[in-house]
């Protein structure tokens, strides 16, 4: 099947419309700067030094999504008026919809907290640090995290200019919460269900290139690597889809993007157009129907996201994204170097 060309158009225009929406307002690297600024200004010295980090730390590169001791500072520690200011913080760089799905993953620790009675790990949700690094210039270079149970969200803000918003995790558990008052919540429905449209849109021949195993792996395979590359097998082509499937997969790849603030999600967009629609794969393992344990990638040229559904009998979702070139910043941070010598 020839790829259409309407495939890079109706992206292109995708992002020409959200950019249009915009109302002429600060930079995303100023609004961070200020809003981390904010904050700082209003913690004690002592919260300052739990917070506060060198933009150098090796503790910029630590990152995970389950429940464990974290480096920075708790939500739980702040003050009411303080942690107005860190949810301004996580405000700066995300969307609507994105900040939603963020605080409601924070939130479901007490679904878990109320299903599992004291068993497992502490579920609360304050559990999340917020770690600065570096010294916020909306003209500068620094980088800030906010990260607990399910949530792993990393920004480099290189020279003003170029900002990096991976790797970035959203988790759900559940994934959907099937009593209470809450009945119904499915935080990452979304990506679960246009993941689900699109493998069962495929016909038989289509099926036997995008489904790469019949078992679905327990956990997304990137895990927590420091660095990532390509997955492989890689799944169907984009070019062997139709163009109904092309909009399922154009909506699937947004609903991730759109996570972040829109300048952020339209220049992860074009990058990931100019560097060739044509070139993106999907891939599927596991069953397709709801219920049963599933996983799913889409991986180009210039980004990889996975999503997997498998655990507490397939009612437990992680999802990340990472960018293959440019993962914590590092490309963006090593031409900042080149441009600007620091010495040794």
């Amino acid at each position: 099947m020839k790829f259409p060309a309407r495939f890079g158009l109706m992206l292109t225009a995708r992002v020409l419309l959200f950019s249009s929406i915009r109302a002429s307002a600060q930079t995303p690297a100023t609004d961070m700067a200020d809003a981390a600024n904010h904050f700082l200004a209003a913690l004690t010295p002592e919260q300052q030094a739990k917070a506060s980090f060198k933009l150098e730390d090796p503790e910029r590169f630590n990152f995970g999504f389950i429940p464990r001791p974290r480096h920075g500072l708790l939500f739980k520690e702040l003050s009411p008026g303080q942690r107005l200011l860190a949810h301004a913080l996580l405000n700066s760089g995300l969307s609507q919809r994105g900040y939603a799905k963020a605080v409601t993953i924070m939130s479901l620790d007490d679904v878990l907290k109320e299903l599992e009675q004291g068993r497992g790990p502490v579920r609360d949700p304050e559990l999340y640090y917020v770690s600065i690094f570096g010294q916020p210039d909306a003209c500068g270079t620094w980088g800030w995290r906010v990260e607990g149970h399910h949530l792993s969200l990393n920004f480099l803000v290189a020279d003003g200019t170029n900002i990096s918003i991976a790797p970035n995790f959203f988790g759900s558990n559940p994934g959907e919460v099937r009593a209470g008052p809450r009945k119904g919540l499915r935080v990452l429905g979304g990506e679960e269900e246009l993941g689900r449209q699109l493998i069962n849109s495929l016909d038989a021949e289509q099926r036997t290139l995008a489904v790469i195993t019949n078992i679905a792996p327990r956990e997304i395979l990137t895990g927590t690597n420091r660095s990532v590359s390509a997955l492989s097998p890689m799944g169907i082509p984009a070019a062997k889809l139709s163009p109904a499937q092309h909009e399922i997969l154009h909506r699937l790849i947004e609903e991730y993007a759109r996570r972040y603030r829109a300048e952020l999600a339209d220049a992860d967009l074009k990058k990931l157009s100019l560097a060739g629609a044509a070139k993106i794969f999907f891939a599927w393992a596991g069953g397709t129907e709801m219920g049963q344990g599933h996983y799913y990638r889409v991986q180009g040229p210039t980004f990889l996201l996975e999503f997997d559904n498998t655990q507490n009998e397939a009612n437990h979702i992680h999802t990340v994204w990472r960018d293959l070139e440019n993962d914590f910043g590092e490309d963006a941070l090593r031409r900042h170097y080149e441009r600007t010598p620091h010495g040794n």
